[in-house]
């Protein structure tokens, strides 16, 4: 451990000097983890010892104590040690992460030690009640997204926050989260427009609420219908409109795109349109006739946007990835079925293409579909599916790309990254910095700070990559320089990169390195995430969620129940508080 720190020594005056201890104990703890210690673990716990399982904030002094005591029980004098530079004792290293967590995240809430962000949805940029109910729900951070909005959007978002908060009389930070060079699929061809309609049913098959359609003329803006209880609405412009207006319970008859007779029945007439509604499942497209059956008055369907394009891709099929921009299609057969011309899909990254080679995994759609390199041109490669459901996967446009073993040489800065740096510098309190991958991209970014005049802005690392997993303990001295700084573990991406299956450890791993670098931990992906969209968990991320007790903060993603969800987090946090801090476990009396 002292033979790490010896060889860093050099590098520690180039730290804050806030941050100089702690990167020392990280280097104490490197220093651990490279000897198996499992073996004398299991002889150190049965001698009533400390088995180092929970030295992670403050390692030197707690071997230190281990080795006093174990001297003591030999009855051997122990001569002494060399010393550390900066030694972290117990009480210190707890201290530390305390104080590092509170300058970043901001004071710790009233009822629990774990904060709360929050991924700001569009809608608070326009609606302040949204942002006050979440402040007065719990909301300890909110997070923007820069990859969504723009300044103006964004501006809003942090004004209703801050009017929330002189409501309230908390105190909210504010993330605001650099898109980076997020790699997708491009444009695909669309099919030819249409809308399809579609009654709900129950398990024996009989409607239990219809189909719900807004019918409106082509020039006239779009209201929201009312009387609707939540349901999904259909909008449907027409070319014109009727001589007279339809009336409640009239139907409206149309043959659709199958030469199918349908039927709607009108529930709402308003100044801006028709609300109608379908027991039967209806496909529409452009130039389709609707005919009011008492009148006999008709009615086209105007031009409808086209569908989203994508292509069906399975096991062993090739897929073409292009650097240029022209609109990907399915693979073009011959009438036997033979492929002609594989699949093609641009993709928004176009001088990666380059810099791929053969036998390279590759990742679509958070790892819904894998694939494998199977030959590189200057801009185009071919691609062989080896991971995809029996049934086929749409690949889709705009998902995501991995790329987990590629040395891309990518920025982690994107030109639209350095325009909108200097907003976030005026009106964030933290700064997240995605794509990260070696300590040359916290380099940059320090580097652009400083030239704004915000050298001690807080830096936060999104750990979303294998290289940035590969690499974390040199990131982290890195981000050392500043005064403040934290991890965001972004399990999604990581979790596509690095297999499913080793998520869990991986996951462990960055908070064991975090919690020796005294770093404060967001955890965040999918945090109770069905809550959060549907209003009902599921146990698996009710057991997630109580995971991230372990960790500083907690992040939700938007959705339209994550008012609830921020409510169960928050009772989730409080009891697991009760139980675990971090790996130790409390031993509070059981109620049987």
């Amino acid at each position: 451990m002292l033979a790490v720190e010896h060889e860093h020594a050099g590098t520690l005056g180039a730290l804050h000097v806030r941050n100089r201890a702690s990167a020392v104990n990280l280097l104490h703890y490197v220093g651990l983890r490279r000897c198996d210690i499992r073996d004398m673990q299991k002889r150190l716990a049965a001698t009533g010892l400390s088995s180092l399982g929970r030295a992670e904030s403050h390692v030197l002094g707690t071997v230190d104590s281990v080795l006093d005591v174990l001297h003591r029980l030999a009855d051997r004098e122990r001569g002494e040690p060399e010393q550390s530079l900066l030694p972290v004792t117990f009480r210190e290293g707890r201290a530390l992460l305390e104080e590092n967590t509170g300058a970043l995240l901001g004071e710790k809430p009233a009822r629990r030690f774990v904060r709360i962000m929050v991924t700001m949805p569009g809608e608070a940029a326009v609606d302040a009640s949204l942002v006050s109910s979440l402040v007065r729900g719990g909301m300890d951070c909110m997070r923007i997204n820069c990859a969504h909005d723009g300044p103006g959007e964004w501006k809003r978002m942090i004004e209703h926050l801050r009017a929330a908060e002189r409501e309230t009389g908390r105190s909210c930070r504010v993330l605001m989260d650099l898109s980076g060079p997020k790699l997708r699929t491009g444009a695909i061809e669309a099919e030819s427009a249409a809308l399809h309609m579609t009654p709900e049913r129950d398990a024996m098959g009989r409607v239990t609420a219809p189909g719900l359609v807004w019918i409106h003329s082509a020039g006239n803006p779009l209201a929201a219908p009312t009387g609707t209880d939540g349901a999904k609405v259909a909008h449907l412009p027409m070319e014109g409109w009727w001589p007279s207006d339809p009336v409640v319970g009239e139907v409206i008859e149309l043959r659709d795109t199958r030469g199918a007779n349908r039927e709607l029945i009108v529930k709402e007439v308003t100044l801006r349109g028709v609300l109608a509604a379908c027991e039967r499942s209806t496909y529409l497209f452009t130039g389709v006739v609707l005919r009011l059956r008492r009148s006999g008055h008709e009615v086209r369907v105007a031009a409808l946007p086209p569908a989203d394009g994508f292509i069906v891709v399975r096991q062993e099929d090739r897929v073409v990835l292009t650097a240029d921009a022209t609109p990907g299609c399915a693979a073009r057969r011959s009438g036997d079925g033979r492929v002609l011309d594989p699949a093609r899909v641009p993709c928004t990254l176009p001088g990666v293409i380059a810099a791929l080679k053969p036998g390279e995994p590759i990742w679509f759609d958070d790892g819904k579909i894998g694939g494998e390199v199977e030959s590189v041109a200057e801009d185009r490669c071919t691609v062989r599916i080896t991971h995809a459901r029996d049934k086929g996967e749409k690949l889709r446009p705009d998902k995501g790309i991995n790329l987990p073993v590629s040395e891309l040489g990518l920025s982690c800065m994107t030109e639209r990254d350095l325009e909108h740096l200097p907003f976030a510098v005026r009106h964030a309190d933290m700064i997240g910095l995605s794509f990260v991958r070696v300590p040359d991209d916290i380099t940059l970014i320090q580097k652009h700070l400083a030239e704004l005049g915000a050298p001690d802005k807080a830096i936060v690392m999104k750990i979303e990559n294998r290289q940035a997993f590969e690499n974390l303990p040199s990131l982290l001295l890195a981000a050392m320089r500043s005064p403040h700084f934290g991890v965001m573990i972004a399990r999604g991406d990581l979790a596509v990169e690095c297999g499913y299956e080793r998520l869990a450890e991986l996951q462990e791993e960055i908070l064991w390195l975090c919690e020796a670098a005294h770093a404060p931990v967001i955890w965040a992906t999918q945090v109770l995430e069905t809550l959060t969209r549907k209003g009902v968990p599921s146990r698996a991320e009710v057991t997630d969620a109580a995971m991230g007790e372990r960790a500083e903060c907690v992040m939700l993603n938007k959705g339209p129940h994550v008012i609830e969800a921020m409510r169960v987090l928050d009772n989730i946090l409080r009891r697991m508080q009760e139980h675990q801090n971090k790996k130790s476990p409390k031993l509070r009396p059981l109620r049987f």
